[in-house]
């Protein structure tokens, strides 16, 4: 079924499903994209203040994005994203963690310059396996509205 603009309502919430991020994954992102010793090197992270390898805040990003696309996005009219409003890491990711997604709406507002369109808010979250969160962004995308 395909998801329009009139299929969201502020206070909806989606499960997005799991992810289990390796070690591997954490160093290989990391050294493309955010070499910092403590996401690329053992011994350094065991040094550092995170006492092991961390995952990216990037890479835990990536990981959302991914769940949301696979959760929410594919099936959709999905026509983009204007930006991210806030993004933050708060609690390391490491080797082995289940990360589960979620992605609450928080707006619905149709677009005044462009009928076939509006734009959904969203506060996308992920939890460790203990239930933490670890991760939360809060952005917006535009939907085309459904065909008459």
């Amino acid at each position: 079924m395909m998801r329009y603009f009139e299929d969201f309502a502020e206070g909806q919430v989606y499960d997005l499903g799991e992810v289990r991020v390796s070690e591997a994954e954490i160093v290989e992102f990391a050294r493309k994209y955010d070499p910092q010793s403590f996401h690329v090197d053992p011994a350094a992270a065991q040094r550092s203040i995170f006492g092991g390898l961390i995952a990216s805040g990037w890479h835990t990003g990536s990981m959302y994005m991914g769940l949301l696309v696979r959760g929410l996005l594919q099936g959709s009219a999905s026509l983009g994203s204007p930006g991210v409003d806030e993004m933050r890491w708060l609690k390391p990711v490491r080797g082995g963690d289940l990360l589960r997604g979620r992605v609450t709406i928080t707006s619905v507002k149709p677009s005044s310059k462009h009928a076939g369109r509006g734009t959904v808010g969203t506060l996308g979250e992920l939890f460790n396996e203990q239930g933490e969160r670890v991760f939360f962004v809060r952005s917006s995308g535009i939907f085309a509205r459904r065909p008459r």
